[in-house]
């Protein structure tokens, strides 16, 4: 089994462990599993409040029809950063503590707990590189060596799905769209928005195309289907004050070619960048993002650079969980047991968070 998060909670179940299992949206078909909980706009599931946790769990094993004694538990944990504040680490500290808990007083015979930038870099059949997360209020860029984060030289910019759905709506309401809900809207951006490779190019073409959604009915996008990812790199088009996504992808890649660290590994370990997230799905962003930081890097550091999209899409995290649960190695070398965490209880999960970083 495997658990899957976004943001800054460990939140959403991809799927059931075992043979080909189930992912992303079919794990949650509404004739196999029905787990309702608050949810924030455009559908992210928050964690469910503390007693309502075991519920959680246990609705899933049961819709699932599996014995939580009978396999070890994959779960994300969110994407850290050294600039994170006392609060926002002690919260999800305490978050995991009781997530481990609840499985462990269902009897689940070992958690494995990893970074959800690992499990995209896995998928993508890498243990080091940088992950660019395009997530739900941030875009995180995330360096990982060996498979441990390296947190100090990562980068985080305040961009994700949520600005590039409200910046698309905002389009819309300019070009006489009015009315459509925030969903619909989310939607119109997954079919029809994409990344141009030539910003200025694009404006003189005609990219019209039209989608249906659902009762609405059709809507026709002309330039707002690459306006929309355009302020990925150009951020103060659609009012937000941050860097571009390649000028914080550079900033990372030249830290990590100075890192005292990195030295020791492979040269230009750091040259395999992956993309992973939903928003990050987005057609011609990989292309656009290598093109902009071949022009942007020193031609020394540039060589061999290469920008991966989503190895799965938005499910890359949950084939990575499933590669790891493949392995000769799991779970002995991975998983946090019952045993363990009833002898050393939270210990163990801060001497196993303090190895994944």
């Amino acid at each position: 089994m495997a658990v899957n998060g976004g943001g800054r909670e460990v939140v959403v179940l991809l799927s059931a462990g075992g043979g080909r299992g189930n992912v992303g949206d079919c794990a949650f078909r509404r004739d196999l599993l029905a787990v309702r909980f608050p949810c924030q706009e455009y559908g992210n599931i928050e964690s469910p409040m503390c007693p309502q946790r075991r519920h959680f769990f246990s609705a899933i094993y049961n819709r699932l029809q599996l014995n939580p004694a009978t396999q070890p538990i994959i779960i994300t944990t969110p994407i850290c950063h050294c600039d994170d504040t006392e609060s926002v680490n002690a919260a999800r500290q305490q978050l995991q503590e009781e997530i481990y808990t609840v499985l462990f007083d269902m009897n689940v015979p070992a958690v494995c707990a990893i970074n959800q930038a690992v499990l995209a870099l896995y998928a993508a059949r890498q243990t080091s590189g940088i992950v660019i997360n395009v997530g739900f209020q941030v875009t995180s860029v995330v360096p990982i060596l060996c498979g441990k984060v390296m947190q100090n030289v990562g980068v985080e910019i305040g961009l994700g799905a949520l600005q590039l759905t409200a910046y698309l709506s905002e389009l819309m309401h300019e070009k006489g769209i009015d009315f459509v809900a925030m969903a619909s809207v989310r939607t119109l951006k997954e079919n029809l928005c994409y990344v141009a490779e030539d910003y200025h190019a694009e404006l003189s073409k005609n990219v019209e195309a039209s989608f249906t959604v659902g009762d609405e009915g059709v809507f026709t996008l002309s330039h707002e289907r690459f306006q929309t990812g355009e302020i990925l790199f150009q951020p103060e088009l659609g009012g937000v004050q941050t860097m571009g996504l390649h000028r914080a992808v550079a900033l990372c890649i030249e830290h990590c070619n100075t890192s005292e660290v990195g030295k020791v590994a492979d040269e230009g370990w750091f040259k395999n960048v992956v993309l992973a997230g939903g928003s990050a799905c987005l057609p011609g962003l990989a292309g656009r993002l290598e093109k902009e930081l071949l022009q942007a890097l020193p031609s020394t550091i540039a060589k061999g650079l290469k920008v991966l999209p989503p190895p799965y899409g938005s499910e890359s995290a949950w084939f990575g969980a499933k590669s790891i649960s493949n392995m000769s190695t799991f779970p002995e070398a991975w998983c946090i047991t019952k045993n363990q965490f009833q002898k050393y209880g939270v210990n163990a999960i801060r001497d196993a968070a303090l190895d994944d970083n």
